[in-house]
């Protein structure tokens, strides 16, 4: 077996057919063809099962690929490692975001990245979830995850700063009178809340138990700016990390009392090579500390 074999399997696997694995891959059909078939007959399984829509991985084929892809992204961060140079460093560097955190703070990062190392290639996934970073992590194909601190937090985390999270307010709010906003003096006000596997929601259910805040929720969305225009919109109000709040709302955001914040950590995979190295002390070097720009607008 080749890791060429790899990539035609994964290939074939994305595209549901031969034809369109080749044209993906820039290669003669055939060549495709008699990858795939080589690979089944060596390992003397079926990879893929034969439909009227196309190619779809059998139970055991799914299992192969995810091993595969592995194995691929392994080989492309040990190319990647082995030309990289003083001046210069190739390859394709995958992060991971947990939504709502580091949202200011890792385009800068990247930016800054991507002017050190312009063939950096970088794959940044956005996921809700820590389920779902778990499951990325697990696949092998995650070189550093942002996400927010919490007890199942590997021992070697990076504490790069903490979020301060701030109410938003629809227009014309009685509360946007102040230049601070207690928690309980949002006791009877509808909720803008995020999906409940979220690390979001889950800092908003520690808040209202924490202040005995009985929430009435009219809404549930996956993205932070969703949920402050829909608050904006005065649907209802919600709680998001200072960072997140898109440019244009500022006006409408406060701080709250007593404060609510959350520590954001960046996890790096074992072995870590220069790129996920430089990433790292990009972050560090960011202002962890942007809400108190909301200040100034008061």
């Amino acid at each position: 077996m080749s890791l060429r074999q790899y990539e035609y399997a994964l290939a074939v696997a994305e595209e549901g057919s031969v034809t369109a694995a080749a044209e993906l891959l820039r290669v003669a059909q055939p060549s495709v063809s008699q990858q795939i078939r080589g690979l089944e007959r060596e390992l003397g399984v079926e990879l893929f099962a034969r439909t009227p829509t196309g190619l779809v991985p059998t139970v055991v084929g799914r299992a192969f690929l995810r091993e595969a892809e592995a194995a691929v992204n392994a080989s492309r961060r040990a190319r990647a490692t082995a030309r990289a140079g003083a001046d210069e460093l190739v390859g394709e560097l995958v992060v991971a975001v947990q939504m709502g955190f580091g949202t200011r703070q890792l385009p800068g990062a990247l930016s800054a990245l991507r002017r050190r190392f312009p063939r950096l290639e970088v794959t940044v996934f956005e996921e809700p979830s820590s389920v779902e970073l778990e499951r990325l992590g697990r696949r092998g194909t995650l070189d550093l995850a942002l996400m927010a601190a919490c007890e199942q937090s590997p021992a070697d985390a990076h504490h790069l700063g903490d979020e301060e999270f701030v109410v938003v307010l629809g227009a014309g709010h009685r509360l946007l009178a102040a230049d601070r906003v207690e928690l309980r003096e949002l006791e009877g006000e509808p909720w803008v809340r995020f999906d409940r596997d979220s690390a979001l929601d889950g800092v908003l259910l520690n808040v209202l138990r924490d202040n005995d805040l009985t929430p009435t929720t009219v809404a549930r969305v996956s993205q932070t700016a969703t949920a402050v225009r829909w608050a904006a919109h005065g649907l209802g109000v919600t709680l998001a990390p200072a960072s997140a709040v898109p440019h244009g709302h500022e006006h409408l955001v406060r701080p709250v009392f007593p404060v609510v914040s959350q520590p954001v950590i960046a996890v790096v995979r074992a072995g870590a090579g220069p790129a996920e190295t430089a990433l790292l002390e990009l972050l560090r070097e960011e202002n962890w500390s942007d809400s108190a720009s909301f200040s100034a607008v008061f």
